[in-house]
């Protein structure tokens, strides 16, 4: 009797795309309208693979109408997916830090909080940085104390809401990571205490 080859072994699980791109499917498809896996399907098909974090994002921009704040987020997610970075990780190598967080104050609240050094100190202590270029509303460039750059990126979220991302880069290890996220979490913490303090049993 002719030997019959043995059964193939089972199919793997399919990847768990949100993972690896360190953001959910239901908030990628809730602003952009496509999952991970469509996303995936659609830069692959157009050789993005291959293509610079900046060409990658400018595909997805333009073709798609991504607003620019979700074009990164596609494009890091899409990076990740595809082992062209780690999280916490640019594609040259280097490291960054990110964060990010909403407050229940208007964009014209929160922006300030950043730009006057006065207000600043009040809520990130006395910090040397450097602004090195600022765009009202929309964006700011820092140099830390020891060079680092840090980006910041502004959203209103409707008439009472606003969201600031903060990207700090260029570190040096996965610790580093570790370390700025945690303490830019505390920091933007302290932010939304001095911004929207909490009812504190007042009646």
């Amino acid at each position: 009797m002719k030997p019959t080859p043995p059964p193939a072994p089972p199919a793997p699980p399919p990847p768990d795309y949100a993972t690896l791109a360190g953001m959910s499917d239901a908030a990628i498809q809730a602003k952009t309208g496509c999952t991970w896996k469509r996303w995936v399907w659609a830069l692959d098909k157009a050789g993005a693979h291959d293509w610079s974090h900046r060409a990658i994002a400018a595909h997805v921009r333009e073709k798609y109408e991504v607003p620019s704040w979700w074009t990164q987020a596609v494009t890091v997610g899409y990076e990740r997916i595809k082992g062209l970075r780690e999280i916490g990780q640019r594609r040259g190598g280097e490291f960054e830090a990110g964060k990010s967080k909403v407050f229940p104050v208007p964009l014209g609240r929160l922006y300030p909080a950043f730009h006057d050094g006065c207000i600043r100190r009040r809520w990130l202590g006395d910090v040397r940085l450097t602004v090195r270029t600022a765009i009202p509303d929309k964006s700011m460039r820092l140099t830390w104390p020891d060079g680092t750059p840090v980006e910041l990126y502004f959203l209103a979220r409707g008439a009472a809401k606003s969201q600031v991302a903060v990207q700090h880069r260029r570190l040096a290890d996965k610790a580093a990571v570790e370390r700025m996220k945690t303490y830019w979490g505390e920091r933007l913490a302290a932010l939304q205490e001095m911004l929207a303090p909490p009812d504190r049993g007042r009646r």
